[in-house]
C-alpha cells in the first residue's frame, strides 16, 4: 500500500519492499489495539526480522486510526507523529509505551484537562522513551501555530491519515488489512498459532 514519505517510520516491521503487505489500523486510546500490539511486537516483529522465517516478505505498516469519539484520540495520534519526525527510529517504542498507558488518555481522565496539558504529557512521556533532550522538539511540534485554525505543525500529517482511513472505509480499530484488502477473521486476541496458520496460508512469494 502507499506511504507518504514523511510517514516511512510507520513501517514497524519487515522491509518497505517485502511483497506482502499487512496495514494495522490501530488507535492508541483503544484497549483492543493496545492487546493487538502485544502481539505484533512479540509475535509477527520476529518473524519478519532479518534471519526470521518470512523476512523479505511481509511488511507491517501502522496506520493510525484516530476515533473523534475518544476526546483525547487526535491529540495521542499528534503525539505518534511528531515523534515520527524527531526520532523515527523510536517511533514503535513510543507506541507501545504509550499503549501501555493508554488509560491515561482515556475520556475521564482527560476530561478536566485543556489540549495544551494534554499534548505537554504526551511530550513527557516520548521524553522518557527518546531522552529528555528531545522532548521539547515533540512539545514544538505540538504547539498550536500563530494562525488561530492552523492546528500544529504535523497536522498535515494527521489529516493524510484521517483521509487514507476514510477512503479505504475503515471504522473500527484494530482493523487489519492483507495486501489491501480487510481481513475479517484477524481478531485482536490472535496468539502465535493463529498468526502462524494465517500467514502460512497467505504468504505466496
Amino acid at each position: 500500500m502507499a506511504l507518504q514519505p514523511t510517514l516511512r517510520p510507520f513501517i514497524i516491521a519487515g522491509t518497505h519492499d517485502a511483497p506482502h503487505t499487512l496495514d494495522i489500523f490501530l488507535d492508541y486510546v483503544c484497549p483492543f489495539s493496545a492487546k493487538i500490539s502485544l502481539a505484533i511486537d512479540s509475535v509477527l516483529k520476529p518473524l519478519f526480522a532479518p534471519g526470521g522465517k518470512y523476512a523479505g516478505k511481509v511488511k507491517i505498516i501502522f496506520r493510525q486510526q484516530v476515533q473523534p469519539w475518544h476526546g483525547s484520540s487526535t491529540f495521542v495520534h499528534e503525539a505518534g507523529l511528531a515523534v515520527a519526525r524527531v526520532a523515527p527510529e523510536k517511533f514503535w517504542a513510543f507506541s507501545l509505551a504509550l499503549f501501555k498507558v493508554q488509560g491515561e488518555y482515556f475520556d475521564i481522565p482527560t476530561s478536566s484537562l485543556t489540549p495544551s496539558q494534554i499534548r505537554d504529557k504526551l511530550a513527557n512521556l516520548a521524553g522518557t522513551v527518546i531522552g529528555a533532550d528531545k522532548a521539547p522538539d515533540v512539545r514544538d511540534l505540538l504547539t498550536n501555530k500563530t494562525s488561530p485554525n492552523g492546528g500544529v505543525s504535523v497536522s498535515d500529517d494527521l489529516k493524510y491519515t484521517i483521509k487514507f482511513s476514510r477512503q479505504n472505509g475503515i471504522h473500527v480499530s484494530p482493523t487489519v488489512l492483507w495486501d489491501g484488502l480487510v481481513a475479517n477473521e484477524i481478531s485482536s486476541g490472535w496468539g502465535e498459532k493463529d498468526w502462524s496458520d494465517f500467514l502460512a496460508n497467505k504468504v505466496i512469494v
